[in-house]
């Protein structure tokens, strides 16, 4: 699985995460210019042509964005 830390993820959770789990496919959407400082729109939809997972804290502003995806491929993880 790859995955993609939007820009208000947690650094000190990907910092952890990459400590015990040096193959963890995770990016940082600040890194890529593509979509740094972009809206969760771009971030989902960026996500989707790379086949990556988002994880995010926002979710105010994600749940409302992948909503309005049609169709959403992605789902809430509890």
């Amino acid at each position: 699985m790859k995955w993609l830390a939007d820009e208000n993820f947690d650094s000190d959770i990907l910092r952890g995460i990459r400590r015990r789990a040096a193959a963890f496919d995770v990016i940082h959407a600040q890194n890529i210019a593509e979509i740094s400082g972009l809206d969760d729109v771009a971030v989902l939809a960026w996500a989707t042509k790379d086949d990556r997972i988002v994880l995010t804290h926002d979710v105010s502003t994600m749940i409302p964005a992948m909503q309005d995806r049609d169709p959403s491929p992605g789902r809430m993880l509890d």
